[in-house]
């Protein structure tokens, strides 16, 4: 976004207001990720497996192909366009370059490994469980992470804008 690196975020009040409600809204989805994750399974290896495999216990069958490829379709699509957008505003920041890459790449493999995650436990062995636990953990962290260091980075250029006016 050129208003980052041109400085105009310091001009672009209501633009910076856009931002930071955009990634309220997107704090909001972060939670409801964490909440739907929470509402089938929770972070042991046993019910990871009893979602993606099935449980006689809970009287769930197994995940079928179909459903996961339908719902692989859509967040490879959504997610891919969520971290784009997210990782392009922090690219825009002065945060040190060096946390810019280890955090865009940290949170593209971690969306991937997230859905991975799920076709590996069905299809490869539970054992993947512990996989898919950690990567949605990092997902969650890596986009959390985000969603601070460009609030903090929009926040940080608004105050430095009032300093500047009121002098």
């Amino acid at each position: 976004m050129r208003y980052f690196v041109t400085g105009e975020q310091h001009r672009k009040s209501l633009l910076n207001a856009l931002v930071l409600m955009f990634l309220g809204y997107i704090a909001l989805l972060w939670l409801s990720n964490g909440l739907m994750y929470f509402h089938h399974m929770d972070l042991t290896a046993k019910s990871v497996v009893a979602y993606y495999l099935g449980s006689e216990e809970q009287f769930t069958q197994p995940k079928s192909y179909q459903g996961m490829l339908e719902v692989s379709h859509f967040h490879l699509f959504s997610m891919g366009m969520l971290v784009v957008t997210l990782t392009h505003l922090m690219l825009m920041t002065n945060f040190s370059t060096r946390l810019k890459i280890w955090l865009s790449g940290l949170t593209y493999i971690s969306a991937l490994a997230d859905e991975a995650g799920g076709w590996l436990v069905r299809f490869a062995h539970p054992l993947f469980a512990y996989f898919k636990i950690a990567s949605f953990l990092l997902l969650e962290i890596s986009l959390l992470a985000l969603i601070v260091v460009v609030s903090i980075a929009l926040i940080r250029a608004r105050r430095d804008f009032n300093q500047v006016e009121s002098n």
